[in-house]
């Protein structure tokens, strides 16, 4: 494929996360319209968002082996006609069985999406890391723009229906420009991921393994738990307006793309993933703290950015890396694993919340601290286990750093180079000095750390003064101007 067409194809499958962010959040942003329209308690419309987790449940593992077997766009289709019914049905439909069917399908078509997009970055020859998790700012955007679209109908008064015409709009348009594109071969592995850390033992590998895919439930339970509570939680326990409670939505969603931006750009320079995923992880737990006990808003609105940087900028992807990067020849099936406990978290916690909300709202929205915290404790069992982590990009970018460094002290040994031949010339002695050679080649044997390494060091150094007596040689201007400063000093 020419560069051109793998940008081509990139965009449509960004674009179709975009209508996915929009997916994730439109049943809970319509959630009062919804309840009203079927008249039904609220709670009945958390049930009802339940389906998605069932849906994913049902089609993640499956669909990441036939992924495997049968190539990534027969699935990419499959998933954006699903989302399609759905967005169309949910518009329309009048009853709650009807629109638990229609989550459902909303959670084969997320299942169906990720099983044909996720490998195929993976063999886009790109950074794999980088590309899966700059999946998430197009998610982050599309749940930053709903709230603003739904806020805006409310407004004007207008039917809460267009928010769901919109998403089925755009794919539509997007079904007919990703179709006109080709896909790379499946199975094709990316040289830029290349794992070089150590092999680890049985056990170690287990415990990375379950701390991991624990991590794809808790990560998934989080945001989810977030974004279906936070707009009740601060209106009916805070007594903050509908218009503070949508501006916290899109400021954890403006969170959530700026975090993504800066995972994208640190796996880019080659931060280790392990790093990222603890800082991320306590970070998302303090700004949780914060969020669930303040009762000031403008602590709120910082809080809730926070948050949406940590919890919801990437973290979820890095962790699936790790796990794919544990198992690189079954990318299908590690993925489908990771993403079933996900959607093990997407049929549980609207269950969980929907429960505890008939007793307390702040009980379902502070069980995402408990949730953030087991997320954290996951997280540590799985670093400690996989032990120091390098890679092939991470290293390369080491080399960059220390050769910047290098480079500007070899500039710093020229110039010193020059100021010598000019004294060397006024004094009219030779350019070579053997003694001096042999003593700086001693003196680097002894400053060595490696014995294995010495030999291979003094080498370098021979070619540096090689070429320090060539430098002197072929810039004499120089050589005489510094003679003529020396002198005028």
């Amino acid at each position: 494929m020419t560069k051109r067409h793998r940008k081509t194809l990139s965009l449509s499958l960004y674009l179709n996360y975009f209508v996915h962010g929009l997916g994730l959040i439109i049943l809970t942003q319509n959630m009062q319209a919804l309840s009203h329209h079927w008249q039904t308690p609220i709670e009945t419309v958390s049930y009802v968002i339940s389906g998605i987790g069932i849906g994913r449940l049902l089609a993640y593992f499956i669909f990441g082996q036939l992924s495997d077997r049968y190539g990534r766009k027969v699935f990419v289709n499959l998933g954006m006609l699903s989302y399609f019914i759905f967005f169309l049905g949910m518009a329309f439909v009048r009853d709650s069985q009807v629109a638990y069917g229609l989550a459902i399908l909303a959670g084969i078509a997320n299942s169906a999406l990720d099983a044909g997009t996720y490998p195929t970055f993976m063999e886009l020859n790109g950074n794999q890391g980088a590309s899966n998790v700059l999946l998430k700012a197009f998610m982050s955007a599309g749940e930053f723009l709903l709230p603003l679209l739904i806020a805006s109908l409310e407004t004007a008064h207008l039917w809460y229906g267009w928010s769901f015409m919109v998403a089925a709009f755009i794919l539509s348009l997007n079904f007919w420009q990703l179709n006109r594109q080709k896909f790379p071969p499946k199975n094709q592995a990316s040289a830029a991921v290349v794992k070089t850390s150590a092999p680890l033992s049985r056990l170690r590998r287990w415990l990375a393994t379950i701390g991991l895919a624990g991590y794809g439930y808790t990560s998934m339970a989080l945001m989810i738990l977030y974004t279906q509570w936070i707009s009740l939680f601060v209106t009916r326990e805070l007594n903050y307006s509908s218009i503070t409670a949508h501006l916290l939505l899109s400021l954890y969603s403006i969170g959530s793309i700026s975090g993504v931006v800066l995972i994208f750009m640190s796996l880019r320079w080659g931060v280790a993933e392990t790093k990222l995923l603890i800082g991320l992880n306590l970070g998302a737990f303090s700004a949780l703290l914060v969020v669930c006990f303040t009762t000031w808003p403008w602590l709120s609105m910082v809080a809730t950015f926070i948050f949406g940087f940590t919890a919801a900028g990437g973290s979820m992807q890095i962790g699936l890396n790790l796990l794919l990067k544990l198992y690189p020849q079954a990318k299908g099936r590690v993925m489908g694993l990771f993403f079933t406990l996900g959607s093990v978290a997407s049929f549980t916690i609207p269950l969980i919340t929907g429960w505890l909300s008939k007793q307390h709202i702040g009980r379902a929205m502070r069980f995402d601290l408990v949730i953030s915290l087991v997320g954290v404790g996951l997280v540590l069992l799985a670093i400690w286990a996989l032990g120091p982590q390098q890679s092939l990009v991470q290293q390369r970018h080491r080399i960059n750093r220390i050769d910047h460094h290098l480079v500007s002290l070899l500039n710093q040994r020229f110039d010193a180079v020059t100021t010598i031949g000019g004294l060397k010339q006024q004094a009219q002695l030779p350019v070579l000095d053997a003694k001096r050679e042999d003593q700086v080649l001693a003196r680097i044997a002894k400053q060595s750390r490696s014995a294995a390494q010495t030999p291979y060091l003094q080498a370098i150094y021979r070619e540096i003064m090689l070429n320090s007596r060539t430098y002197q040689q072929v810039e004499p201007i120089k050589i005489m101007k510094t003679q003529e400063d020396l002198t005028h000093d």
